[in-house]
């Protein structure tokens, strides 16, 4: 097994072809390996000079610029781990994930962010040797962490939270270096490939699939803070853009927005691979963008206590339902019964099971969370429900805390959702569960309607109850200008669950 670290993807880039342009800026700057290379320089400096250790935690309030790639770099160099979460995020999640992280240091994109620039001056941060970028002051009572961990781990991710208390996710060096070979290779990315990346570095899908996989192939990045799809649109067309990789929420985002400018189809002259991740995806918006952009829109499986992906569709394979394709290199994946982990046959639906190359090295200073997730055998139980198909092809349909449970039979969200989800003017929808007085739990539905469409409930009733069971129908159906999101593009239901409390 290599003991390859994240940063040595840079150093092959920068011994073989150093002048090659790597990072495209909305500002028309562009800069090269070479430049990258200087920036990461700076700030392992920096973090040396500030006393930064190997097993010490630096936080990243960020949203995407080349000064966080160059601070993630820099870190590994180090051997302190990399803890990016997204600026947009309010000053008490901020303060929760520097006090859960320990961290050492916290480092702000305040020129890229006014988000960031507002929780720097909370913290009272100075300027940083990087332009455009702060520091607090260092905190001389953080604890490194010692042993192996020291060593092998990378970054610490935080989970999204959507569900629960987000915890800090160890991700390993191996991993992340691993994985960017096997994302890369699943798609063909070369340096001829540009790839256009608003997905935030904070998360493992865009640390991962979008910039350690560029870095390992050479390919280049249309570098973005956030999302916009005007600006998506111009880019597609004249930065030529080869990959688009985002959560399906921000493939609905954008279709409606061509829907509001009357576009039939983008124009994306260069375009040849597409991708979402990140989120269940319904069929619905798939057959929705592959009609938009003419090719298709490829799925996988993946998680932060996963270093990228289990399952990816295959480059070359034009599926027609929502499979997550097929494992990849590294790894593996069960289905089981989630009460005594039998394992279940093709077909059969039950919790997913995974391990391999890219699992987490553990929550972070949580021994317990740590513990109830983990299995005999080194398996790690995820909470998804799934199935497998003879082929192997996997179907992931929800999550094990999501199920609904109504007349003693099991109700999946995804199925009442991919119902809602084929009447007209209906962009998204999502259900939840909600106690009621007998035991028993009531469905309700939640939809976000396209531009301009209104919501016929008489109609959707009818609708409905030619597609589902009688005890599948949701007693309440609530129609919202926006599915509640989180910042890395993932559907909030613990917000849902609140409202239909209230309901």
């Amino acid at each position: 097994m290599s003991h390859q670290r994240i940063h040595h993807l840079l150093d092959r880039w920068l011994d073989e072809a150093p002048q090659r342009p790597f990072i495209h800026l909305a500002d028309g700057r562009s800069l090269s390996f070479a430049d990258l290379g200087a920036l990461t320089d700076k700030a392992e400096a920096e973090l040396r000079a500030l006393d930064v250790r190997a097993g010490d935690r630096v936080l990243v309030v960020a949203e995407n610029c080349p000064e966080h790639a160059a601070l993630i770099l820099a870190c590994s160099r180090v051997g302190a781990w990399s803890c990016g979460v997204n600026a947009r995020m309010a000053a008490g999640e901020i303060d929760g994930f520097a006090a859960k992280a320990d961290a050492r240091i916290v480092y702000f994109t305040s020129a890229e962010s006014q988000s960031a620039a507002a929780h720097a001056r909370r913290f009272g941060a100075v300027d940083s040797v990087l332009d455009g970028m702060q520091h607090s002051p260092v905190r001389s009572q953080a604890r490194a962490e010692t042993g192996a961990l020291q060593g092998e781990v990378a970054a610490l991710i935080f989970t999204s939270g959507t569900t629960g208390t987000p915890k800090g996710v160890m991700v390993g060096h191996d991993a992340l270096a691993h994985f960017a070979r096997v994302s890369a290779a699943s798609r063909s990315l070369g340096p001829g490939d540009r790839s256009y990346a608003f997905v935030p570095m904070t998360h493992i899908f865009g640390l991962g699939t979008v910039l350690l996989a560029s870095l390992h192939a050479g390919a280049e990045l249309v570098v973005r803070p956030q999302f916009d799809p005007a600006d998506l649109l111009q880019a597609l067309a004249e930065h030529r853009i080869s990959q688009l990789q985002g959560p399906p929420a921000l493939f609905a985002r954008l279709l409606a927005h061509m829907q509001q400018q009357g576009l039939q189809r983008p124009p994306a002259p260069a375009l040849r691979y597409l991708y979402t991740g990140a989120g269940p995806l319904d069929l619905a918006l798939k057959q929705r963008v592959e009609a938009a952009f003419g090719q298709t829109l490829h799925h996988g499986y993946g998680l932060s206590e996963y270093a990228g992906s289990v399952h990816l569709t295959r480059e070359s394979e034009q599926r027609a339902d929502t499979s997550a394709g097929y494992q990849v290199e590294g790894a593996e994946v069960k289905v089981v019964d989630a009460a005594t982990g039998r394992s279940l046959g093709c077909g059969e639906r039950g919790e997913l099971w995974l391990r391999g190359r890219g699992l987490m090295k553990g929550y972070f200073r949580d021994p317990e969370a740590t513990a109830a997730v983990m299995r005999e055998g080194g398996w790690y139980a995820s909470g998804d429900l799934g199935e497998l198909q003879a082929d192997g092809a996997l179907f992931v349909v929800g999550r094990l805390k999501e199920m609904i449970i109504r007349s003693g039979f099991n109700v999946y969200p995804a199925e009442v959702e991919l119902a809602l989800n084929q009447l007209p003017g209906v962009q998204r929808s999502a259900v939840v569960g909600r106690p009621g007085q007998d035991g028993n739990e009531e469905i309700i539905a939640f939809v976000e309607l396209q531009p301009g469409a209104s919501l016929d409930l008489a109609a959707a009733r009818s609708h409905l109850r030619e597609q589902l069971a009688p005890y599948k129908l949701p007693s309440h159906i609530q129609a919202l200008d926006e599915l509640p999101m989180s910042t890395n593009g993932k559907l909030l239901k613990r917000v849902l669950q609140e409202q239909a409390r209230g309901l």
